[in-house]
């Protein structure tokens, strides 16, 4: 791997690389770099919001129905139902029906998730 590297593109280029990777090296980058990441890159579009990390924050502290968290977070019904679906398509949160309430609830997903979210900021 060391030596030059024809790079395409509109103006062909050569880079040295001043370093030789191992052939073992080089398969296990060429194998991550053609790995699939559209599940992660998923989650990461679903956690970009603030609304939705803010929802998993008060879902950490407790099960919270619709009604609570739309009295909390300011938002119309549709607005937060969007975000909800969106966070259990992530399967990060999951619903169940108490009577007439719709509770909503961290998954195992949702717990590591926040928790993995929290020790980034510590």
């Amino acid at each position: 791997m060391a030596g030059i590297v024809n790079i395409d593109g509109p103006e062909q280029k050569e880079c040295i690389i001043p370093y030789e990777l191992s052939s073992d090296m080089d398969a296990k980058v060429k194998k991550a770099m053609h790995e699939d990441v559209s599940p992660a890159a998923l989650l990461f579009k679903v956690l970009a919001d603030p609304v939705r990390l803010r929802i998993l924050k008060a879902l950490e502290i407790c099960d919270l129905c619709v009604c609570v968290l739309v009295e909390i977070t300011d938002y119309k019904y549709p607005a937060l139902s969007y975000h909800l679906k969106l966070l259990k398509d992530a399967e990060l949160v999951e619903s169940k029906r108490e009577g007439s309430f719709q509770t909503y609830y961290l998954t195992e997903k949702g717990h590591k998730t926040v928790s993995s979210m929290d020790s980034l900021f510590k």
